[in-house]
């Protein structure tokens, strides 16, 4: 009853403004008290903001390892962006909380003096031209960045080792990640690195390096925003366990550094009214409140709305698998990040990145909340999940966010990215999530499409007609296909396997080839979340996104292979939408729970059933080891598929 009048405490004509800075556009959303879309808006960083010289949202250098965005870009996106909503019609007067989601990892660099402009900014100007002095470098580091490979291995040294640093920050040391990034700055522009602002600067306490998600906030706040938990623990600085920085680690990146970064808080908090600045500008009202701004993987996590013993598979250009487990089994690498929605609980994240040694992450959670990231061309995949905790693992052909897998009582995420060097993880979504994934696999739709045009000549009607043609279990016949550098297991290439278990160089025909891809995709899945103690269960189901989710033949094998209903649910803007659902939920939490919250949420909805005979059939198929890292570890003669080294201690896996 406690929560029925909470919720009629929030007035029914109060709206939530939400906003998304991913790496090519931002993107703002208002939705009333009932969590429904009122207005949509978006800035396109190349084409609507072309003077800064932008291609994909960023700027790279020749040998394509420092990559960075100019930090002015996002400032003058905002200002487009809530020109646009106001033009749209959008009220602005009755917005009674503002949060947002952005690209994990990058960071901000606040000029001497920034929090001054913040707090003082004139209602007249637009926001850019107030702070294009307030930014002690130009361009920020983002998370497809490269480039700190060398401070990687300083934090390991000097912490421990890489085994030490992933027990104390929930993951080894990663280039993206921005403890390396702070180092780089130090190391090489030390002047730079000296002018960002500080304690001793101005005495408040207020942090001075952001996070693109809290520096995003402290532009509707008026002053430094607090990084959350969940973002900031994918920075390597931050102790997961008491939710403090860590000193050892803190001292490993730059000198007085705690002074630059403020307090951390909890991702569903509320950091104060809005500024004063939109209240003028724009008619906002005063008692507005911004919540705390989150990471895109975290925040997806939320958006999915997952619960126990429900699966959810985003098939796109890469696959995506989101797990809620029970009893997950530990792994050796991978991202634990702390939960979202509960501030006592993880995320496991695992990611790879396609031709790029340098993204694996597992996350856990106990929430919904977890994004994996596992990264293509690098041999560590693995990391510690427990129990509670959710295991994602997310790996993304062009994309950096299809592929996941939940566990119980965590998520767990994996995570690749085909052809770009920079999107592979594994995590547990909360990534709504989403992001956060349970398992991403990167050879995903472009797969499936390089398939079809083998066989079908292109033809998705007749690729359906081969697949229904065949029975489950495909007379015993397998195949793996991965067209990119894949992260679990770390192969590439084609891989086919008649009854006896023996290779063949093809199949007798195009429909045993095509029911042996979708069927492999899947059962690989199934194997992974088996691995992380996923297990199968009456009431068990799938719900199903992405592009494929409209194709009713795929489905079906995916229900016949994990034995499980699949519903579809439309989850596009899963990362908005769950920080829609952190602001509501941080002004309602005292007494509504986040599940209460969301109950009028419409369900996903039945897409097929799994054949009586599916359980027995699969049973007789599924020669699961073909699926797994320690199989493929063997025929490839890589060991460091399974070693608990750093992975800057070895060379490039060799593909098979």
């Amino acid at each position: 009853m406690s929560g029925q009048v909470q919720q009629r405490r929030v007035n029914k004509q109060s709206h939530l403004l939400i906003t998304s800075t991913l790496v090519f556009q931002l993107k703002g959303v208002i939705i009333n008290n009932d969590l429904q879309i009122l207005h949509e808006t978006q800035v396109q960083f190349d084409a609507d903001l072309p003077e800064f010289r932008t291609h994909g949202g960023v700027v790279s250098t020749e040998d394509g390892h420092t990559i960075t965005a100019p930090t002015l870009l996002w400032v003058k996106a905002l200002d487009l962006l809530l020109d646009q909503l106001k033009l749209a019609g959008a009220d602005y007067t009755n917005i009674a909380a503002i949060s947002g989601t952005a690209q994990q990892h990058g960071s901000v660099y606040w000029q001497r003096g920034a929090q001054h402009t913040l707090q003082f900014l004139e209602a007249s100007k637009f926001l850019h031209e107030q702070l294009v002095r307030s930014f002690s470098t130009p361009n920020s580091p983002v998370w497809m960045d490269s480039s700190t490979t060398e401070q990687c291995r300083q934090l390991e040294r000097a912490v421990g080792g890489a085994q030490k640093l992933a027990e104390i920050t929930g993951s080894t040391a990663y280039e993206r990640f921005t403890a390396s990034q702070i180092a780089k700055l130090s190391q090489t522009k030390p002047s730079v690195y000296n002018n960002t602002e500080s304690e001793t600067s101005t005495g408040t306490g207020s942090q001075r390096i952001s996070l693109v998600s809290s520096f995003a906030c402290s532009l509707f706040l008026g002053r430094y925003a607090d990084i959350d938990y969940s973002d900031g623990s994918g920075m390597n600085l931050l102790d997961i366990h008491s939710k403090e920085w860590s000193q050892i680690c803190l001292d490993a990146t730059a000198p007085n550094l705690i002074d630059k970064l403020g307090t951390p808080v909890a991702s569903s908090s509320i950091q104060g009214p809005i500024s004063q600045y939109f209240v003028e500008r724009f008619d906002f009202n005063p008692d507005c409140k911004v919540a705390s701004f989150t990471g895109d993987n975290p925040a997806s996590l939320i958006g999915m709305c997952l619960t126990e013993g429900t699966i959810a598979v985003s098939l796109g250009t890469s696959d995506t698998l989101f797990l809620w487990l029970r009893r997950p089994q530990t792994l050796l690498e991978g991202h634990i990040l702390c939960n979202p929605v509960d501030k006592e609980a993880y995320m496991a994240l695992l990611w790879s990145v396609a031709d790029n040694p340098r993204l694996n992450t597992v996350s856990q959670s106990h929430m919904r909340a977890t994004w994996p990231y596992c990264v293509a061309g690098n041999p560590r995949l693995n990391t510690v999940i427990h129990e509670g905790y959710m295991a994602l693992l997310w790996s993304v052909a062009d994309n950096p966010r299809l592929n996941t897998v939940i566990h119980e009582g965590y998520m767990a995420l994996l995570w690749s990215v085909a052809d770009n060097p920079r999107l592979n993880t594994v995590s547990q979504p909360h990534m709504r999530v989403t992001w956060p994934y349970c398992g991403h696999f990167k050879n995903g739709s472009l797969t499936r499409e390089r398939v079809r045009d083998d066989c079908t000549e292109g033809s998705w009607e007749l690729f359906n007609e081969l697949l229904d043609s065949t029975p489950r279990g495909n007379f015993g016949n397998m195949g793996l296909y991965f067209d990119v550098q894949e992260i679990i297991p770390f192969v590439k290439g084609d891989h086919r396997f008649n009854k006896a278990n023996d290779r063949v160089q093809r199949f007798t025909s195009m429909e045993v080839e095509v029911r042996a891809l979708v069927e492999g995709q899947f059962l690989a899945k199934r194997a992974h979340a088996e691995d992380l103690g996923f297990n199968i269960e009456a009431g068990s189901r799938i719900i199903a996104t992405g592009g494929a989710s409209n194709n009713k033949s795929i489905l079906q094998v995916l229900s016949d292979v994990f034995n499980a209903p699949v519903y579809v649910l439309e989850a596009a803007n899963s990362a908005m939408l769950g920080s829609a659902y952190q602001a509501k939920h941080a002004l309602v939490a005292e007494h509504t729970s986040f599940s209460e919250m969301t109950s009028c949420l419409s369900p996903p909805v039945l897409a097929c059933q799994p054949y009586k005979d599916a359980a027995q059939v699969i049973i007789t198929i599924a020669r699961y080891p073909l699926c797994t890292t320690r199989w493929w570890g063997a025929i490839v003669g890589s060991s460091s598929l399974s070693s608990t080294r750093s992975r800057h201690d070895f060379p490039p896996a060799t593909p098979a």
